[in-house]
């Protein structure tokens, strides 16, 4: 999956590690966004240019968080209508954790698409075989 796919399309499939990677990103971007709207306040206000690039910045961020986590539940064969349970206080933000970030994925394809780690597997499993013949 290119990386214009995985942070902006809502359709397929992802496993763990791309999703944590852009997941911490994100929290990093968050943390950085915090920082800079601190340096604000009554004395100094904030002009149109980093109100805007805020604004912009917090759209991309929701719109990337919402793809790649879609893309996870639908690697564990659920639906993306999923992502509302963010909406639940506390106990959806766990389920979240829980689920697209510490559960695998299904294995083999499923309605979503292709199995993510079907390539990688079938590297092994042919590298192997190949090892096992020459062995032989």
């Amino acid at each position: 999956m290119n990386l214009q796919s995985l942070l902006f399309s809502f359709h397929g499939r992802i496993n763990r590690l791309p999703y944590w990677v852009v997941t911490l990103i994100l929290i990093g971007f968050g943390v950085a966004s915090q920082e800079m709207a601190e340096t604000y306040g009554p004395d100094n206000p904030m002009t149109i240019g980093p109100a805007l690039l805020a604004i912009v910045g917090f759209i991309i961020s929701v719109w990337v968080g919402l793809a790649v986590q879609i893309k996870r539940w639908h690697d564990r064969d659920k639906s993306g209508w999923w992502v509302l349970i963010n909406l639940i206080p506390v106990v959806g933000s766990i389920w979240v954790l829980i689920e697209c970030g510490f559960m695998q994925g299904t294995a083999g394809d499923n309605r979503f698409g292709r199995d993510p780690l079907s390539r990688h597997n079938n590297r092994i499993t042919s590298e192997s075989s190949h090892n096992i013949d020459e062995e032989l």
